[in-house]
């Protein structure tokens, strides 16, 4: 392989530098997860609705980018979207290539979101939604008050992983010219000649930023699921586990609307 030796010096410089990247990286993640949670729920609706078309169309978003590799993903929409946009006479070619970096890793963010959001409410047992019912609550308030904190319950560990899988896909945005940390790496390497010590610098900040962001979402986690820990608080999903009235229909049709009987 080529390159200097080795020279730990190169490690400690290289991350000062890496660092002021380091906002484009916390931007394209940012932006990613903000477009990824409203594409999720947009795309968890029809499939929980079972509305005819759109949920078969839902299905087929989460496993076409859910199944495709992510660096393709990135390819298909920087090469290909300008292409067919032209067909429609619309021309994207002066748009930066951020925007098309943030649209690949929103709408794949969206496709586990999407997953994430229908498996969390699913997994709400439909009997404590029925005695919501049978108490006198509405459809709306059975959800805000049983089902919402509940699903969130288990959807908030499992968004907290796709964050940090997000910052390690940042990565590959480099491929489209994206002069974010990686990209940053890899200059500094081709410049100085010494690859392994760029790599490393990188490995490390990419280590305490996965750790910091960790910390943070683990504490955010604490907070927002802070009614778990107070069961006997009116409305608590808790003070329902032991009601089961008659059959209903699921709960997702009766949360369309509609008051208990």
């Amino acid at each position: 392989m080529g390159g200097l030796p080795f020279d730990f010096a190169y490690v400690i410089d290289f991350i000062p530098k890496l660092l002021g990247t380091l906002g484009l990286t916390l931007r394209i993640i940012a932006g990613s997860l903000l477009l990824g949670l409203l594409a999720g729920l947009l795309a968890a609706l029809p499939r929980l609705y079972r509305i005819p078309v759109l949920a078969q169309l839902s299905q087929l978003y989460a496993s076409f980018f859910r199944g495709t590799p992510i660096l393709i993903q990135l390819f298909l929409f920087y090469y290909g979207l300008p292409e067919l946009l032209k067909l429609a006479h619309v021309d994207v070619s002066k748009t930066p290539v951020l925007v098309f970096v943030i649209l690949t890793y929103g709408l794949h963010t969206g496709a586990y979101v999407s997953e994430t959001i229908r498996a969390s409410i699913q997994a709400v047992d439909r009997g404590q939604v029925e005695a919501a019912y049978t108490v006198g609550m509405t459809g709306v308030q059975a959800f805000r008050r049983i089902v919402a904190p509940q699903a969130l319950a288990i959807a908030v560990p499992v968004l907290s992983n796709l964050t940090l899988a997000l910052l390690k896909d940042t990565s590959l945005a480099f491929t489209l010219g994206v002069m974010e940390m990686t990209g940053k790496s890899q200059t500094l390497a081709s410049l100085t000649q010494h690859f392994a010590e760029a790599y490393l610098a990188l490995a490390l900040v990419y280590f305490v930023v996965a750790f910091v962001l960790e910390k943070l979402l683990k504490l955010g986690e604490r907070r927002l699921l802070r009614h778990e820990r107070s069961g006997d608080e009116p409305g608590s999903p808790r003070r329902f586990a032991g009601l089961r009235p008659s059959v209903r229909p699921s709960p997702i049709q009766e949360l369309k609307g509609g008051n208990a009987p």
